[in-house]
């Protein structure tokens, strides 16, 4: 974790001296006695922040103590900051290069760039800012949080993913995080660019969904499965009816017909819940080309698995796991979850007949993101599924500056599915898996 001196300076800018801050907090008082903040939700952003510097600048011209341009100018920034967007985070947020922002309690905040973590200027004045700013974004979305309800997940304008958590759970005060959204979509080129993975892999992947193969995209916290779901199902083709259900909406489809549902969680009684197994089963009734679910979490798991054995083929989700292996046992443990009994080897029979390919990503310790696996399933032997790996990333160690070195290699596997693509149409050569294919990471 680091302070990048470039970064500090730029964010210590924006930040105001305790004569400012005195200032300013006069001022916001005064603002708030003078404007009837309610009716600023009537009108358009831009004409709200113009009355907001209006009124503003009248009330520091009856101030009888001097303030210079700089200042003067800070302050109204930071007031109609308070007003209009979220406070000392609207830097952080017109930052692009930043990719996470991480508010440990009021006076701790840290920012991730480039795969790391840094520790930025900015604060809140105390717990009570904090709360406010949090309530503001989770009302935004209808949803709530306080002492009977001390966790949330809730999301910006803008697509961001936000979690808050408050006191009693969070015992140093209020916590969030923000999973920034990318307003420009990475695409599979782009990926390629990064080496995140080859231009054979991504051939693959691309054919797959064309194909109408169902792929579980696994990954641990940060991997960039969101990121892969949204690059292949840029590939579903655009006459289809597609439905995608998220808990939170981070899916940026372009296709014409998409249908999205988000997940509801309970009122101040405790009712009106709606889970994504609710939404997944609804979806069945919809006429669905396509279902995608954002993550599978509990025990719509089953309800997906059955979707996809009746008929829904090329589905595509992601979940948490270490590797092809482990997201598969976690499938598995999320199916039991759906409450029946089920013996386990009709549980791996319904998963192996239903997932044809997994895609595992990694967070590296480089920052990057790369598709470390891609194996498909092949069915059973006995009580256990069985998996080819088809393309693998292999790790040599680091460099001398910390970078992660290896090469992703074709096994040589040719996968079963195959001859199912070639014959419904699909472009996709053998030469893609040929084993003396490497491509080493520069």
């Amino acid at each position: 974790m680091t302070n990048t001196p470039a970064l500090t300076s730029a964010f210590t800018q924006h930040l105001l001296n305790p004569q400012e801050t005195i200032m300013k907090q006069e001022l916001y008082e005064r603002l708030l006695d003078t404007l009837d903040v309610s009716k600023l939700e009537l009108i358009e952003e831009n004409e709200a922040r113009q009355q907001i510097n209006r009124i503003c600048i009248q009330l520091l011209n009856e101030n009888p103590r001097p303030i210079s341009m700089a200042s003067r100018d800070k302050i109204l920034k930071q007031i109609t900051d308070e007003v209009m967007g979220l406070g000392p985070l609207e830097p952080l947020l017109a930052d692009s290069s930043i990719s996470d922002i991480l508010i440990n309690n009021a006076e701790n905040i840290f920012v991730e760039r480039f795969g790391k973590l840094e520790r930025v200027p900015m604060r809140f004045h105390d717990d009570r800012h904090l709360l406010n700013i949090i309530d503001k974004i989770v009302s935004s979305v209808g949803r709530r949080v306080d002492e009977s309800s001390p966790m949330v997940d809730a999301r910006l304008k803008d697509g961001s993913r936000v979690n808050a958590i408050i006191p009693p759970l969070a015992l140093d005060g209020p916590s969030m995080s923000i999973r920034r959204f990318t307003v420009d979509k990475l695409t599979a080129e782009q990926l390629v660019a990064y080496q995140s993975l080859t231009p054979q892999m991504h051939q693959l992947l691309r054919a797959v969904v064309h194909g109408k193969l169902n792929v579980l995209i696994s990954g641990g916290t940060g991997s960039g499965k969101t990121t892969m779901l949204n690059v292949l199902s840029g590939y579903i083709p655009s006459d289809e009816r597609i439905i995608t259900i998220e808990d939170s909406a981070e899916l940026q489809l372009q296709q014409p017909h998409v249908v999205r549902l988000e997940s509801r969680p309970s009122n101040l009684e405790g009712r009106g819940a709606v889970p994504q197994r609710e939404l997944v089963k609804n979806s069945l009734r919809m006429r669905p080309d396509r279902i995608v679910i954002g993550e599978v979490r509990g025990g719509e798991a089953l309800d997906m698995l059955t979707a996809m054995n009746t008929g829904h083929e090329g589905s595509l989700t992601t979940l948490h796991a270490n590797s092809c292996r482990d997201a598969l046992s976690r499938l598995e443990n999320m199916v039991c979850m759906a409450g029946f009994e089920m013996p386990v080897k009709n549980i791996r029979t319904q998963i192996a007949s239903a997932i044809n390919l997994v895609v595992q990503l990694d967070r590296m310790e480089d920052g990057k993101r790369r598709v470390v696996s891609i194996a498909e399933i092949t069915g059973m032997e006995g009580e256990v599924i069985t998996m080819s790996d088809l393309f693998v990333f292999q790790r040599r160690g680091r460099d001398a500056e910390g970078r992660i070195l290896g090469e992703f290699v074709a096994t040589g596997v040719i996968p079963r599915f195959f001859d199912e693509l070639v014959a419904k149409g699909v472009e996709l050569s053998r030469k893609l898996f040929e084993s003396d294919q490497r491509f080493d990471i520069i």
